[in-house]
């Protein structure tokens, strides 16, 4: 589902020179996996993430999602293909002046999906989050949990085959955390959507994910599977990374 290709990112610094948020990398991310961007701070987790649906533009490689190279796209080619790609956010990123039900439509709207098409459509979406009796509230009268939810929805509502979270549940106290991993989870199974979340949190990977790639200083240092929450990792930095207190 997802490709990249020897893809790096680099940003210039205020009398500094250079600073390398992402080393040259590639990774493979098959259709209807959950996949782990896992590392400290600063690894680039965030920045690898954005690579995927060009947020932020790679300065060398080629990034492939379903079939088609994203890289190689102009701006109006680049639109579309991102409709494909939904996007949760740490910070919820909703619109304070808009509903529940109208944050879920705005990318339909954006879009350019006829009305009736986007009621029946959030609807939908609202359900599968267990947010249909939150519809017509406002994102000031939701707890941190259901305005994540509300970022989910938002995300899966143009029925994309990617989901890319984030840091989605760094906010939120355990049992948030574990309702929303569970609607991640849920999405991902009943729909077969892939999805990719940034984390540092052991947990996360141990409960959601199949694979996650080790980051460290803008490098891949290793990809490792996970099987009934046990990850072995085989490099001395990816074991400090996966090591839990």
């Amino acid at each position: 589902m997802i490709i990249l290709d020897n893809v790096s990112k680099r940003y210039q610094t205020r009398g500094k020179g250079w600073f390398s948020a992402v080393e040259p990398l590639s990774l493979h991310i098959g259709a209807g996996e959950i996949f782990g961007l896992m590392g400290y701070s600063g690894a680039g987790k965030s920045t690898l993430l954005r690579l995927i649906n060009l947020l932020e533009r790679p300065d060398t490689g080629t990034v492939t999602v379903a079939g088609q190279d994203l890289t190689a796209m102009g701006a109006a080619q680049l639109r579309q293909a991102r409709q494909n790609i939904g996007m949760v956010f740490q910070q919820f990123n909703l619109l304070a002046n808009r509903t529940v039900a109208d944050n879920a439509a705005f990318p339909l709207e954006i879009a350019g999906w006829p009305s009736e098409k986007i009621k029946t459509r959030v609807a939908e979406c609202l359900e599968i989050v267990g947010l249909q009796d939150r519809a017509n509230h406002y994102p000031v009268q939701l707890s941190g949990g259901q305005k994540q939810r509300v970022g989910i929805a938002r995300a899966l509502a143009p029925n994309p085959q990617v989901i890319l979270a984030d840091e989605p549940t760094s906010a939120l106290d355990p049992a948030t955390t574990r309702s929303v991993l569970e609607c991640l989870e849920d999405i991902n199974k009943r729909f077969n959507v892939t999805v990719v979340i940034v984390t540092h949190e052991m947990s996360v990977l141990r409960r959601l994910c199949d694979r996650a790639a080790l980051l460290h200083q803008g490098r891949l240092v290793e990809t490792v599977n996970i099987e009934n929450g046990m990850i072995h990792a085989q490099s001395e930095i990816g074991r400090e990374l996966v090591r839990e207190d």
